[in-house]
């Protein structure tokens, strides 16, 4: 594995709460953020960074995702959760940020959303079906 490995939604809240450093990073696009929902860490006194790994409209790859990243004043050596909507697009994330030798990098399985049930709607699993803290703009 080319990065610190996977945690459930569960975990990585539970490590971000545990240490002043950890990060959650959010992935995804500025519509998913702005029409999906984030995750609301302001219960343990933390914000999410939210750096694209792929751009909208056109979902080319953020050629400037790890730039973004060092310019979001992350602590050295922090803990980082990466997270997207079901769990695959921060996988890349976090690889790009093990190669860029930050971290230690985590994914977020299941994403913010998880995948899909039987009938195409993304409420069996993730970040905001497990009783998380998260807002919608």
């Amino acid at each position: 594995m080319s990065y610190a490995g996977d945690v459930t939604p569960q975990d990585a809240y539970a490590a971000l709460a545990a240490d002043e450093d950890a990060v959650l990073v959010d992935v995804r696009t500025t519509a998913e953020w702005s029409y999906v929902g984030l995750p609301d860490l302001s219960p343990i006194g933390k914000r999410v960074v939210c750096v694209e790994w792929q751009r909208f409209p056109d979902g080319a790859v953020n050629g400037d995702f790890v730039d973004q990243l060092q310019d979001a004043g992350l602590p050295d050596g922090a803990p980082l959760y990466f997270l997207c909507r079901s769990g695959v697009r921060s996988i890349a994330a976090a690889k790009a940020a093990t190669e860029a030798g930050l971290g230690p990098a985590y994914n977020v399985l299941e994403g913010f959303e998880g995948p899909p049930d039987e009938h195409g709607h993304r409420a069996v699993s993730g970040w905001k079906n497990s009783e998380l803290p998260w807002r919608q703009a």
